[in-house]
């Protein structure tokens, strides 16, 4: 394509909108790499745990939750996760739909529910968790091991220090 006489190549190939916005949008360089960051993780995350039929990371991440310490109320799973209650719901809805996960009466207060994963939600968590592992291994295999290990103490303080925002964590 070319326009008047001065035959100008116009580059026509398909640019991510992000990068168009990093391109006019430079004054924070490094919120945008977070930015990007998450995103790649995410997107690769949510592929890795799709064809297991979870649904989602943050659903496999509340699997997870749920086997390492169970018994929590809905209220404290949210608290402990960071999620509000109205996302922990409909995750937890998918989840009960799919038989992923129960809720029971708390015996203490029979208005408050206690999630609890099933046999079916803990087959699922061990059958996707070989695909996350592979997925994040492939995320950062461009980083050798000590980069990693870097990367993980630097976010590890960015998000944990004085600070820290409330908010959904996942």
């Amino acid at each position: 394509m070319t326009y008047d006489d001065d035959v100008t190549e116009v580059n026509t190939a398909a640019v991510h909108p992000c990068d168009a916005a990093h391109e006019l949008l430079p004054t924070s360089d490094l919120h945008w790499l977070l930015h990007r960051a998450a995103q790649r993780f995410r997107e690769a995350m949510d592929a890795a745990v799709a064809p297991h039929g979870v649904g989602s990371m943050r659903a496999y991440l509340v699997l997870a939750a749920l086997i390492r310490e169970p018994g929590r109320t809905q209220l404290g799973l949210g608290a402990a996760l960071g999620l509000d209650k109205t996302t922990l719901t409909a995750v937890l809805d998918r989840l009960e739909r799919q038989e992923l996960i129960a809720r029971r009466p708390d015996p203490a207060d029979r208005r408050v529910r206690i999630p609890e994963i099933t046999e079916s939600g803990r087959r699922a968590h061990a059958e996707v968790q070989p695909s996350v592992r592979a997925a994040e291994c492939e995320l950062l295999g461009m980083l050798d091991r000590p980069e990693q290990d870097v990367l993980r103490a630097i976010l590890g303080k960015l998000v944990a220090g004085p600070g820290a925002p409330a908010g959904s964590c996942i």
